[in-house]
């Protein structure tokens, strides 16, 4: 293009198959899926662990780390496919670095047909953040994690809107969110000179009279999930009861005569194949995690499918711009478009450098990892999981729509997308990024024959012995409450021990309270978690503000189709 609209590229953003290759890798899905499940051969494995993550990102790290506190004496083996940990999704440049609480994201507070905002969403989201507080301040103590300015910073998070009918939505739910002593401290602004002091660039050039409104809260943070996973692992490995294998990619996975497993992995340099025995194994492998689970041949996987959907970003590291934003902001979603799909515009603090994002914008491709193959859609595709997949791209036509016509986004689109927030942006400081595949679930339904799963379920077998992670969002900064989920539905009986009480209760205090009843516990836990955290902005007064919990929902909530960026 000749108008100055064009952005620089960092690796590919598109991606595809041919129909051949589609028609070739489904058949053969289809076969192997039809093969039964068989006990492994009785020949001793190369190893037995009692332990073994697949995966090397925040999930796996997370649940390693907390099971080895739990348990120093269990054996516990970490696969990794690519060379190093933290390299697909939770790396910090392939997700947004949001410590995702509430505070910004309209999608969780959304209006119901008697026009009032419904908040209880937004309080579970919020709830789970500070477990995962919490959870970080605890191995910052115990010495897990260093320097946690290295992983988390405090960026305000806002709400940015305009137009009257936003306007007004903004302020109703700025009203609704008052009755939660988790969201104390957030201002509401429609003044241009207030709202430009919190976020100058998005204010300059704006067009004079137009209709906008904030929120603004400053116990917002950004967070590198990359360098938590990197730490955490870095402490693991200096244990003697855990191991690391990266370049170790799962060829095979077999139930035992004895009800454990056996995992064969081959070795991507030495070219060699090797066995592990495990007595639980954890499928924490993003996007490669449901080809995981099929591979498994539990039952309870054929309830499952799953579409990828990539994201992009513009990104700059211009100091004159990059210094001059400290904030996520995020916008209300248009008409037509998913409420979790809209763009914002993020303060980051990657590979030790202050740089801003914004997006996502989506993208396609048929892998299910950013390194992964294109044929991961089609081979996941199985006589159990097709017609749940068929179901759901015709309720969701919606999400079909929006993302083709993300699709055929040019430069010049996304540049003025830009503008609505900054409005003097110029494409010569930005560049396009290509972001991480986010897998979204899709579940076998009775009623409708297949649905679109927001959020990250856990699906495990009848016996508990293993457990995989699928879905996305909000995902990386709820990874703490998520795995303690995880000991909830596969160590049941271990959690109840007076041992294993005592430990997670030192290790998250609130663990089994509800935060949003208790103004005081709310406080307590912002200030101890502000302070070893050590988050620059002091966490804001409550008062005596009330005990509150979400009111019964009042109207209908009418049904949007959404996907996870």
């Amino acid at each position: 293009m000749s108008n100055g609209d064009d952005i620089k590229r960092n690796g590919p953003t598109r991606a595809g198959v041919n129909r051949r290759q589609l028609l070739a890798s489904a058949a053969a899905a289809g076969v192997v899926a039809a093969l039964p499940s068989v006990p492994a051969l009785a020949q001793a494995a190369g190893k037995t662990v009692d332990v073994l993550l697949v995966g090397g990102g925040i999930m796996s790290a997370t649940l390693g780390v907390l099971l080895h506190e739990l348990e120093p004496d269990w054996k516990i083996e970490m696969l990794e496919r690519l060379e190093n940990v933290a390299l697909e999704s939770s790396n910090g440049w392939n997700n947004a670095g949001t410590g995702h609480s509430a505070l910004a994201e309209l999608n969780y507070t959304p209006e119901d047909s008697k026009g009032n905002i419904q908040i209880a969403q937004a309080v579970r989201i919020n709830e789970s953040f500070q477990i995962s507080r919490q959870f970080w301040s605890h191995q910052i103590e115990a010495g897990v994690l260093k320097n946690p300015r290295s992983f988390i910073n405090s960026t305000p998070h806002m709400s940015f809107v305009w137009g009257a009918e936003n306007v007004a939505y903004l302020e109703k739910r700025h009203a609704a969110l008052k009755a939660s002593p988790l969201f104390a401290g957030m201002q509401f602004s429609r003044d241009p000179k207030k709202i430009a002091e919190w976020v100058p660039l998005m204010m300059e050039g704006r067009e004079p009279g137009q209709e906008i409104a904030a929120t603004w809260a400053p116990q917002g943070t950004d967070v590198n999930f990359g360098e938590i996973t990197n730490q955490y692992v870095s402490f693991l490995k200096s244990q003697p009861q855990f191991n690391l294998r990266t370049s170790a990619e799962v060829r095979d996975i077999k139930r035992n005569a004895d009800g454990t497993w056996r995992v064969t992995y081959q070795d991507l340099k030495a070219g060699t194949s090797q066995t592990i025995d495990t007595k639980f194994l954890f499928l924490g492998a993003g996007g490669g995690a449901l080809h995981l689970l099929q591979m498994s041949g539990i039952p309870e996987g054929d309830d499952y499918a799953g579409f990828p959907v990539g994201g992009s970003f513009l990104v700059t590291d211009n100091p004159a711009i990059a210094e001059r934003h400290l904030a996520k902001a995020y916008g209300k979603a248009s008409v037509g478009s998913p409420p979790m799909s809209v763009p914002h515009l993020d303060t980051r603090v990657l590979d030790g450098k202050r740089v801003i994002l914004f997006g996502p914008f989506a993208t396609f491709s048929t892998k299910f990892l950013k390194n992964g193959s294109l044929f991961d859609l089609p081979a996941s595709v199985t006589f159990e999981n097709i017609w749940p997949m068929l179901r759901v791209g015709i309720d969701e036509f919606d999400l079909v729509q929006y993302l083709a016509g993300q699709l055929m986004m040019s430069d010049a689109d996304r540049l003025a997308a830009l503008r609505e927030y900054f409005p003097q942006a110029k494409a010569e400081d930005w560049r396009l990024w290509q972001a991480g595949q986010r897998v979204q679930i899709i579940k076998r339904d009775a009623e409708k024959g297949g649905v679109l799963k927001l959020g990250t379920e856990i699906v495990s077998a009848k016996d508990n012995s293993i457990a995989a992670l699928l879905g996305a969002s909000p995902g990386a900064s709820t990874a703490a409450p998520i795995m303690l989920d995880l000991l909830k539905k596969v160590f049941a009986d271990k959690l109840a021990t007076p041992a294993w009480q005592e430990k997670v209760r030192r290790i998250v205090p609130s663990f089994g309270a509800t935060l949003n009843s208790d103004p005081a516990l709310v406080a307590k836990t912002w200030a101890t978690t502000g302070e070893k955290l050590q988050l620059a902005i002091a966490a804001p007064e409550i008062g005596s503000l009330a005990p509150a919990q979400p009111e019964a929902p009042a109207g209908e909530v009418p049904r949007r189709s959404d996907m996870a960026l």
